[in-house]
């Protein structure tokens, strides 16, 4: 079990919870229903651990996981390391994923049918991430994709699944913990650049080279801070919300850290600072409604 656990990378899950919790949290107003904020975390959890199967399913079998791929060093890795098989793999991501949609679907015959397209495009995304013919991670879409499902689509969803309808301002909320939860794996592609480049994979860093990827990362780290402040002081967040700057000190060594050699832990350590981040701008919208 402690395999089977493993191999969908939970300690990932806390961006799919934050996401859910900041787009309840946005529909405040309206009354947050615990029972679909549970309904839709269980969901999206399941989606995110068979995208994650679903992404070391291919990567291993188109060669990229490789037994001493740098991927294999920081993280269990159940495929290479013998520990399941490519049917195991497969037959748990697809179970996932139809626990995921049978979810969605009941929330959706709930709610509204726009929840669909948005379930639709997070599991084609999640699909299509490593799986051929698309491939995305190959094409440097990875994080413009990650960004996509931890930011809008995740958070709009959540709180469609509270109200009924969307939100344009959430749209604008959503975007400064997407951009981090991207970062996740720009760290990961920096650090893993020079090994992509002889697998043929054609990420950020590869394509437009370790210095623009470099700059992005310490760029969109600075926009998340400083998006989220304009917002608190300016709307439509809260004053609250200015609190996401107490994740500063963990921002910092952000910076210092890709001027630098990429550490093995590097997508972990930006991990913590999204995670932080997230938490903080979660709170900070629970705060303004208990208030």
């Amino acid at each position: 079990m402690k395999t089977w656990f493993l191999a969908t990378r939970p300690w990932s899950f806390a961006m799919s919870l934050i996401s859910v919790g900041v787009g309840a949290a946005w529909a405040g107003d309206y009354g947050v229903s615990w029972f679909w904020l549970i309904l839709t975390a269980i969901a999206l959890v399941c989606i995110h651990g068979a995208a994650n199967l679903t992404n070391d399913y291919f990567d291993y079998k188109n060669k990229v996981d490789v037994p001493d791929a740098p991927t294999t060093k920081y993280r269990p890795h159940p495929l290479a390391q013998n520990l399941l098989t490519l049917h195991e793999v497969k037959w748990f991501a697809l179970t996932l994923f139809a626990v995921g949609i049978v979810l969605g679907l009941v929330m959706a015959a709930a709610k509204g049918w726009p929840l669909i397209l948005v379930g639709a495009a997070g599991i084609f995304i999640a699909v299509a991430y490593t799986a051929p013919p698309i491939a995305l991670k190959y094409h440097a879409l990875g994080e413009p994709m990650v960004f996509l499902c931890w930011g809008p689509l995740a958070i709009q969803g959540a709180y469609f699944v509270q109200t009924g309808a969307f939100s344009l301002p959430l749209l604008l909320v959503s975007a400064p913990f997407g951009a981090l939860v991207s970062l996740v794996l720009l760290a990961n592609n920096l650090r893993d650049a020079e090994f992509d480049r002889r697998q043929g994979i054609s990420t950020i860093p590869v394509r437009f080279g370790g210095r623009s990827g470099r700059l992005l990362f310490a760029g969109l780290i600075a926009l998340s801070f400083g998006g989220v402040a304009v917002m608190a002081i300016f709307g439509p967040l809260p004053i609250w919300s200015l609190a996401v700057l107490l994740a500063l000190p963990l921002a910092w060594p952000m910076f210092k850290m890709v001027s630098q050699d990429i550490p093995d832990d590097a997508d972990a350590q930006t991990a913590r600072l999204d995670t932080v981040f997230g938490v903080l701008l979660l709170a900070s919208l629970v705060l303004e409604h208990v208030l």
